[in-house]
C-alpha cells in the first residue's frame, strides 16, 4: 500500500474515532466550578489534535477481542473472560495525560502557542496552567480507576498508568540535562525519548489488554509496539523539521538544530566530525535564513547523518509491526500497523 493509502486509511479510522472521543471527553471532563480552572482543563482538549494515543487503544482493544472496528459499544467492550470494560474511559483517561504533559511542557520550554491557539500559561497564566494540567493529571487517575475492569486488573492498569507518568517526567528530565553534555550518546538519546514521548504510545496499546485481562506476553508485545512506533515517531519528527519547508511545519525549519536541541541527527554527525554549534551559526530563529538551513542540511547530508535516523526509524516500525503477531489477524490489528506507518510517513 502507498504511503498515500495508509496515510488516507489511517485518518479515516482515527477520524471517526476522534469523534467518539471528543465526546466522551465532553463527558468525563466536563465544565465545574471553580470555572476558570475547568475552562483551562478543557482548553487544550477543545483545542484539538489527531487523538492517535486514545485512537491506538481503541483499536487494540478491537483487534484482541477480534471484533469488527467500530462494531462493539467501547462503553461496554466484552473482557476476555466475562463482564464488560469500559474502554473508551481508559482511552479518554490517556488522551488526558497527553494534554497534561503539553500544558507542563509549554510552560518550562517557554512556548507560547499550541496546536495553533496561544498556550494555556499564556491564554491564562503560569499559576492557572500548572493548576489546569494538575488537575488533568488526578482526572486521568480517577477515570483509569473506574472502567469496571475486575478490581486485580484495574488496578494494574492504574500502576501502569502511573509508571507511564513517572518515565514521562523523568525522560524530560533527561532532556533537560542534555542541554549541558556534549557527550550523549544513542543509546541514551532513545532512552530519552522512549520515557518522554513513546511511554504513552506504549501504555495506550498495552492499557485494554490488561484491563481486558489478555496475558502477560500479549500486553508485552502491545507495550513494545507502542514504544518501538513511539520512538520512531519522535526521530521522525526529527528528520522532518530539518526537511519539510517552513510553511508545511508551521515554524522555521530547523528550529531544532538552531536552538542546539539534541538529535539522533546531531548525535551522529557529531561522531562524524561535524562542528553542530557552526553549522547555522546562531541559536536565533530569528536570524536564520533558509540558505543557512540548506547548508547544514547538506552537511548533515553528507556524513549520512539524515540517512541514518530515518532508516532507524524505518527499522523501529517494522519491529514495532512485528511485535502485533500476537493479535489475531484481523482488520483491527492492520489498522495498527497502518498507524506504525503513518507515523513516519506523515505529511504536515
Amino acid at each position: 500500500m502507498s504511503s498515500d493509502a495508509t496515510e488516507e486509511r489511517v485518518l479515516a479510522a482515527v477520524g471517526e474515532r476522534r469523534e467518539l472521543v471528543n465526546e466522551a471527553i465532553d463527558e468525563e471532563v466536563p465544565m465545574a466550578e471553580p470555572k476558570r480552572l475547568y475552562e483551562a482543563t478543557r482548553y487544550l482538549l477543545e483545542a484539538g489534535g489527531k487523538r492517535l494515543r486514545p485512537a491506538v487503544a481503541l483499536l487494540a482493544a478491537e483487534a484482541l477481542a477480534d471484533v469488527q472496528p467500530l462494531s462493539t459499544e467501547y462503553r461496554e467492550f466484552p473482557a476476555l473472560d466475562d463482564g464488560t470494560v469500559d474502554v473508551m474511559r481508559a482511552a479518554v483517561g490517556l488522551e488526558v495525560i497527553q494534554s497534561f504533559t503539553l500544558i507542563h511542557d509549554d510552560i518550562m520550554d517557554d512556548d507560547d502557542l499550541r496546536r495553533g491557539v496561544p498556550a494555556v500559561h499564556t491564554a491564562y497564566d503560569t499559576e492557572t496552567a500548572i493548576l489546569a494540567g494538575d488537575t488533568l493529571y488526578s482526572k486521568a487517575f480517577e477515570l483509569m480507576t473506574d472502567t469496571g475492569a475486575a478490581p486485580d486488573r484495574g488496578l494494574e492498569a492504574t500502576r501502569l498508568l502511573a509508571t507511564t507518568c513517572t518515565r514521562i517526567c523523568e525522560g524530560q528530565a533527561l532532556d533537560v540535562s542534555f542541554e549541558h553534555r556534549e557527550d550523549i550518546l544513542p543509546d541514551e538519546y532513545l532512552e530519552m525519548i522512549e520515557y518522554k514521548t513513546a511511554v504513552l504510545y506504549g501504555a495506550a496499546a498495552a492499557t485494554p489488554a490488561v484491563l481486558m485481562g489478555a496475558d502477560d506476553d500479549i500486553v508485552d508485545a502491545l507495550y513494545r509496539y507502542g514504544i518501538d512506533a513511539g520512538r520512531a515517531f519522535q526521530i521522525q519528527d526529527d528528520v522532518l523539521d530539518l526537511t519539510v519547508p517552513s510553511e508545511e511545519l508551521g515554524k522555521q525549519r530547523g528550529s531544532d538544530l538552531v536552538e542546539e536541541k539534541e538529535t539522533l541527527i546531531t548525535l551522529h554527525a557529531r561522531q562524524h566530525g561535524v562542528d553542530i554549534a557552526e553549522l547555522v551559526g546562531s541559536t536565533s530563529v530569528d536570524q536564520v535564513t533558509e540558505a543557512d538551513i540548506d547548508a547544514a542540511v547538506a552537511e548533515l547530508e553528507r556524513v549520512g547523518s539524515i540517512d541514518y535516523a530515518r532508516e532507524m526509524a524505518e527499522d523501529l516500525v517494522e519491529q514495532s509491526k512485528e511485535r502485533l503477531s500476537v493479535l489475531p489477524d484481523n482488520e483491527a490489528r492492520s489498522l495498527l500497523e497502518d498507524i506504525a506507518d503513518y507515523l513516519i510517513t506523515r505529511g504536515y
